[in-house]
């Protein structure tokens, strides 16, 4: 591991990513989920690994701005399953992750806690693993990891809008 680490000394964040998936390829080894970090999330190496810095739900929130309690449920699902100190990680989430990681993440409760998991899934995020929890689907996770998050043009409407028929027309002329 020493010799990892001092053969990417002096490499920055992206710099690093690529040598590593050149390496996976080269080795013919799929890449881990939680290797592909976005630059802010991701540390780079330090020369000491136990003082890598974990990231934290907070930080991942200030980072991908959800703008739901939908999208901060799947947030917290990517973050249990991907980002988590060890003894916190888990694929499966309840309404009481959502409510301790709202509340670490300083995020807004929504009024029913309960309801939420079930509306992020019916949102298509989720997918049941019955008795009341729920595992992140790849829909919820491409929004973490790819859609959020949305800037000015992408979060407007971009529904078209129907030319109007001529009924319409005569009747808007006759007013």
């Amino acid at each position: 591991m020493a010799a990892i680490l001092d053969a990417l000394k002096g490499l920055e964040g992206e710099s690093i990513q690529r040598v590593l998936d050149y390496v996976l390829g080269r080795l013919s080894l799929n890449r881990p989920a939680r290797a592909s970090l976005s630059p802010t999330v991701a540390t780079s190496l330090p020369a000491d690994p136990s003082k890598a810095r974990q990231a934290s739900i907070r930080d991942l929130k200030e980072e991908k701005q959800p703008e739901s309690s939908n999208q901060m449920a799947a947030l917290v699902a990517y973050y249990l399953s991907e980002l988590a100190p060890d003894g916190e990680r888990k694929d499966e989430i309840s309404a009481a992750d959502l409510e301790k990681y709202f509340k670490q993440a300083a995020f807004r409760l929504p009024r029913s806690p309960r309801m939420t998991l079930p509306n992020a899934a019916a949102a298509g995020y989720f997918d049941s693993a019955g008795a009341g929890r729920y595992r992140l689907n790849p829909v919820g996770y491409n929004l973490i990891v790819h859609g959020l998050p949305r800037n000015q043009e992408t979060s407007k409407s971009t529904r078209r809008t129907r030319p109007e028929s001529k009924s319409v027309k005569k009747k808007r002329a006759r007013r």
